[in-house]
């Protein structure tokens, strides 16, 4: 049971990096960070199309990331 959970998060960890780094960037770098990100974070932008998707999936791959995460140190013992 521990190795298949074991195998499962690093699958998952593995999917989550990559859909992390195929979403697009919100603002251009540090500068973007510090005079444009209110703008977008209290903006009425919303995602559509495949950064809605990949949105979605980060949510998803992270929740499953945590809860295997925490099944692995339970049944570690």
């Amino acid at each position: 049971m521990h190795t298949v959970l074991i195998i499962l998060l690093m699958i998952v960890a593995i999917a989550l990096i990559a859909v992390v780094l195929l979403q697009s960037g919100k603002s251009s770098g540090l500068s973007g960070a510090i005079s444009g990100g209110a703008e977008q974070l209290f903006g009425k932008q919303k995602a559509r199309g495949l950064d809605l998707i990949l949105h979605n999936t980060t949510i998803v791959l992270a929740i499953l990331f945590f809860a295997l995460t925490i099944a692995v140190s339970y049944f570690d013992l």
